[in-house]
């Protein structure tokens, strides 16, 4: 891609390699009575299930417990069918994780309902230490035998955890979740066709109807469109906040950035008009009338459906995690990933970014960036004192090594663990430097 010189020059400078020590557990029981059965929330449109399952994998290790392949939540918005087996590959799952933990396809049948055994179903405290599990959940394994978690979405903290248990997290997220051939193929297809045209940049626009109708967020509607988004919303009991002050979340930097936002704030942060950028997320509220501008500020702006043959994508379609599948893997691949948001899909690729040595990764500071295109476009603020506001503003936001941020008891407002493992990526097991000599090497 092409970087004006009055651009992010230290979006081109050398990434890192990182050295990851092994794990160090001690030796595994091989006694695996207990069994573990659980349930994923297929959040929306997006990979969310992916961090519980890593979370899960680790509980039933250091619990001693038999896993069941996990279950996806099939009564998300986009009301997607694909289990399990669809998306990753099964065999290396287990396989890859067998001198760690037991993974089995199925509970045996003396423990199936259908013949009237009563298992546990509970849903696990949110943010828990080992102790929780260790004091509160592993006495009633040893009572019920078979325990259903139905709610497993960040039941493991951030941070406190053994050094051994933060790594078996990496582990299962960086090389036992593999997706499956039919996927893989595809995405490296989807990869290769955006190499073969010169570097890009993965663009999450999460400007998208399921994101808007829940978070609330309306900017840039039109009144009949923040009325349907509204009533969207209301149409799904589980969904807690009903009336939501959309000016107000903006403000607060809560929002997405529209795709006229981010069409300004990519030429601000120095992108000319022929970079690539794929679009990797679901079809754009608006559709293509929303795209305009981004279109026309940047005309190498490709989807998947621009890129592939209709029969790549057929087999597909009415599959969103599949879907997902295919961004993520374009987002991880990518010369710089820039999402508008920063939901678990942005976190989860900002992870494996880092884990590759820290390549490209673009947070935006919405809050200020909001601040500074309202006082841009209600003529206040001229376009070269914005510019170089927003470059400012992003110089330390790019994915460099820097620690996790950690708030004692308010663990939705700290960094999050698979944002930035950094446990993971460094060889001295106290990680205080991430940039030391004996942790880092520059990668060719």
């Amino acid at each position: 891609m092409e970087v004006r010189s009055d651009g992010l020059s230290f979006l081109l400078s050398e990434s890192y390699g990182i050295l990851v020590s092994p794990l160090a557990f001690p030796r595994k029981r091989r006694k695996f009575r207990r069994y573990l059965r659980l349930e994923s929330t297929r959040w929306l449109r997006h990979l969310h299930f992916v961090l519980p399952i890593c979370d899960m994998v680790t509980v039933a290790r250091f619990l001693n417990l038999t896993l069941i392949i996990p279950e996806l939540d099939k009564t998300s918005f986009w009301a997607d069918t694909s289990d399990f087996a669809d998306i990753f590959d099964v065999k290396h799952f287990i396989d890859s994780l067998r001198d760690e933990v037991r993974i089995i396809k199925k509970l045996p049948k003396r423990f199936n309902t259908k013949h009237g055994f009563q298992l546990l179903v509970m849903q696990p405290i949110s943010w828990s230490s080992e102790k929780y599990y260790f004091e509160q959940v592993l006495p009633l394994f040893h009572k019920h035998k078979v325990i259903h978690f139905n709610k497993t979405d960040a039941r493991l903290a951030n941070n406190g955890l053994p050094l051994d248990f933060q790594r078996l997290r990496c582990r299962v997220n960086f090389q036992a979740l593999k997706f499956t051939p039919k996927i893989e193929a595809l995405g490296y297809k989807l990869i290769h066709l955006l190499q073969g045209k010169g570097s890009f940049i993965a663009l999450h626009l999460r400007y998208e109807m399921d994101m808007l109708a829940f978070s609330g967020c309306n900017h840039g509607c039109t009144e009949e469109e923040a009325e349907e988004l509204k009533q969207m919303r209301y149409a799904y009991p589980w969904w807690r906040d009903k009336e939501i002050n959309s000016k107000e979340k903006r403000s607060q930097g809560s929002c997405p950035l529209t795709p006229e936002e981010t069409a300004l704030v990519l030429q601000a942060l120095g992108f000319d008009k022929n970079t690539q950028i794929y679009i990797a997320s679901g079809e754009t509220y608006g559709s293509e009338r929303r795209l305009a501008a981004l279109r026309a500020a940047f005309p190498n702006t490709m989807k998947k459906d621009m890129l592939l043959d209709p029969d790549d994508l057929q087999q597909f379609q009415n599959h969103s995690s599949q879907m997902a599948a295919l961004d993520f893997m374009v987002s991880v691949a990518s010369n710089i990933f820039i999402p508008t948001y920063d939901g678990n899909m942005a976190k989860l690729v900002e992870g494996h970014r880092r884990h590759l040595g820290f390549k490209k990764t673009v947070s935006l500071d919405r809050k200020r960036l909001v601040e500074l295109l309202d006082l841009h476009q209600n003529g206040t603020l001229p376009w070269d004192s914005f510019a170089a506001a927003v470059r400012e503003a992003h110089e330390d936001r790019t994915g460099q090594p820097v620690l996790r941020r950690v708030i004692p008891d308010k663990p939705k407002e700290e960094d999050y663990f698979y944002s930035n493992p950094q446990e993971c990526l460094c060889k001295d097991p106290n990680c205080q430097d991430l940039l030391a000599p004996s942790n880092i090497s520059v990668a060719q």
